[in-house]
């Protein structure tokens, strides 16, 4: 009997697999879920509508009224539309300023940083918003909507093509609009904004100043790995391919990722992009629309993970937000290994994956998503 117990260890895993518990629930259609860094005390959840509101990172409990409450001047007639995105500074915890990406009753996006208030910034004052810079929306689609602070200090934020299909203006190659791409300003003055030195734009007649890389669809959640601080970019398709890019930190300056020459890895037929594949960001992955266990028709861009829970440490977490997919891939030589399928095993207790259309982070790392039925879904080990 002494020798069965070794035996019966070694016959185990090394790792259970994690699942999902339901973290918070009753929200109107959440999109994004996050925390400032430093602040283990709580997590914001953003509301498409234009509600934040601020939970108990031990209970989920939320505020009994909004963190912050513009949905009088948010539009919600498209089903892209709303507030979209929500990003905090690394010095939140002193200055108490945040930044809001939303489409406003107009259709034009709005980048706008806020004011927290209180002894436990409880609330936002939203008289004291300031508008940094706006876009117009053509259409009620791809509106884009992430935003967050890269590891050099700067915020970058998502924009979509402008929305309608097949990105009728060619925004995407164009350099004269801010939609399709990927921004980046300095939000360290006290207003207004500045255009870093090293954009690479900077001084090029005809060009936005503020645009960092182009080329993109619909940017649907991108992330920076808190590790190495490599970029990630979910870039939703049209009619045939899901795609993730990759950016090694310190590079992407100026980078096209192809949309609409190239849709994923594949020349768009009739449009072009015949020049060679080096003039392009190539996805490291992409993927097929249909029902099949990797097919899907609207990626959710993830995080790598990089809290404590050691069986996917290291890992790409994406989803597929119509087919109600969880992934996860090892990116290793900018090749994709070790692929998984994560759908039926980290289905909460009672319950199932729903729309994700979001992930977010808290400052140790640990995974959440949102689903667009009105949870908050938290990622656990077993």
């Amino acid at each position: 009997m002494r020798c069965l117990v070794p035996a019966l260890l070694l016959a185990a895993p090394l790792f259970a697999e994690p699942t999902t518990v339901t973290f918070a629930s009753g929200f109107d259609r959440p999109v994004w879920v996050g925390a400032p860094p430093q602040d283990r005390e709580h997590l914001w959840v953003v509301e498409q509508a234009g509600k934040i509101w601020k939970l108990d990172a031990k209970t989920g409990k939320r505020a009994d009224e909004p963190f912050l409450d513009i949905v009088s001047r948010v539009s919600r007639a498209g089903n892209e539309e709303g507030l979209l995105g929500l990003a905090f500074p690394p010095d939140f915890a002193e200055s108490g300023r945040f930044y809001i990406n939303y489409t406003n009753k107009d259709h034009v996006s709005h980048i706008e940083r806020g004011f927290a208030v209180g002894p436990d910034f409880e609330k936002a004052d939203d008289s004291k918003a300031e508008k940094l810079f706006e876009y117009k929306q053509p259409w009620q689609n791809h509106n884009g909507g992430w935003l967050a602070f890269g590891p050099d200090g700067y915020l970058y934020v998502g924009t979509g093509d402008g929305g309608a299909g097949n990105d009728p203006h060619g925004n995407g190659q164009k350099l004269d609009t801010l939609l399709g791409k990927l921004l980046r300003a300095d939000v360290s003055p006290d207003h207004g904004i500045e255009i870093p030195d090293d954009n690479p734009f900077v001084g090029q007649e005809g060009a936005q100043e503020l645009i960092w890389a182009y080329g993109l669809r619909n940017p649907w959640r991108c992330s920076f790995d808190r590790k190495t601080g490599d970029l990630w970019i979910g870039d939703v398709g049209q009619n045939k391919w899901e795609e993730i890019d990759f950016v090694p930190k310190g590079e992407g300056a100026g980078a096209n990722f192809g949309w609409r020459l190239r849709e994923g890895t594949h020349r768009t037929p009739d449009v072009g992009g015949n020049k060679p594949k080096e003039h392009y960001i190539e996805p490291v992955y992409d993927y097929d629309h249909g029902s099949g266990p990797k097919d899907g028709l609207s990626v959710t861009g993830g995080y790598v993970y990089r809290g404590k829970i050691k069986g996917i440490q290291g890992r790409y977490i994406f989803a597929d937000y119509q087919n109600r997919r969880l992934w996860s891939f090892v990116l290793k030589g900018g090749k994709v290994t070790d692929f998984q399928d994560h759908t039926d095993s980290w289905k909460p207790e009672g319950g199932q994956i729903g729309l994700v259309s979001s992930f977010g982070e808290d400052p140790d790392g640990e995974l959440y998503l949102t689903c667009l039925e009105g949870t908050v879904l938290k990622v656990v080990d077993q």
